[in-house]
């Protein structure tokens, strides 16, 4: 597998993805925004988490407009996979790869802390080694992690299983206390509906070492790599 690391002013996650990828194969490069070509052989492009921009009009409102996304875009429509993780997924929805938004959390607050989450569709290649329904743990740090949509968008999501993980409490239930952000219908993580871009605020580059607190992370990145 051929990885790419996007790095943005303001990004603070790269150097998580680019260690953890580096556990699984050895072809990672790092990719400034400013950067107009990314190699058509990349299997899997990363948008990390972080300010990009400092978070400057909105989360990834100005990193949309950077040279770098157009190349996203073009691999994205030839089937490449695209991984976007907390500033990451709010890069994906102000760029349009994904539907939806994410909006400053519920109680106003950042939130850094482990949360669980439900497998809701395992037949996608960022989650097809877990099982469905499954119940993983992974950090989240975000302040903007808020996911909204119109009443037509959240009806597609499921009516197309693109709602890929949930905020769920350990024993897998749904419920407002273990939603850690108002995210509408406890949204983690979304993909679009040709299922090859996943957007998700945990971070699953942060659960791949039992000396951070849990390897949850790793069955995702298992599954890229085949």
């Amino acid at each position: 597998m051929k990885a790419a690391v996007i790095t943005f002013p303001g990004s603070n996650c790269d150097r998580d993805a680019i260690t953890t990828l580096l556990k699984f194969t050895s072809k990672v490069k790092n990719i400034w925004y400013q950067e107009t070509n990314i190699d058509n052989d990349t299997d899997l492009i990363v948008i990390p988490g972080g300010f990009s921009y400092g978070d400057y009009l909105r989360s990834g409102a100005m990193a949309k407009i950077s040279p770098v996304i157009n190349e996203v875009k073009r691999l994205a429509q030839r089937g490449v996979k695209v991984l976007g993780i907390c500033n990451g997924f709010q890069i994906l929805t102000e760029s349009g790869m994904l539907e939806g938004v994410l909006m400053r959390n519920q109680k106003m607050k950042f939130s850094c802390k482990d949360v669980y989450l439900r497998v809701e569709n395992q037949d996608t290649e960022f989650t097809k080694n877990y099982k469905k329904n499954q119940v993983i743990r992974m950090p989240i740090a975000h302040a903007d992690g808020n996911y909204f949509a119109d009443t037509e968008t959240l009806k597609k999501l499921e009516d197309t299983n693109s709602i890929i993980l949930r905020y769920v409490d350990k024993n897998g239930n749904v419920t407002d206390d273990s939603n850690p952000n108002g995210s509408l219908l406890n949204i983690a993580a979304i993909t679009n509906k040709n299922r090859n871009i996943l957007g998700m605020m945990p971070h699953p580059e942060r659960a791949c070492d039992p000396d951070n607190g849990g390897v949850d992370g790793v069955t995702m990145f298992k599954s890229l790599l085949k």
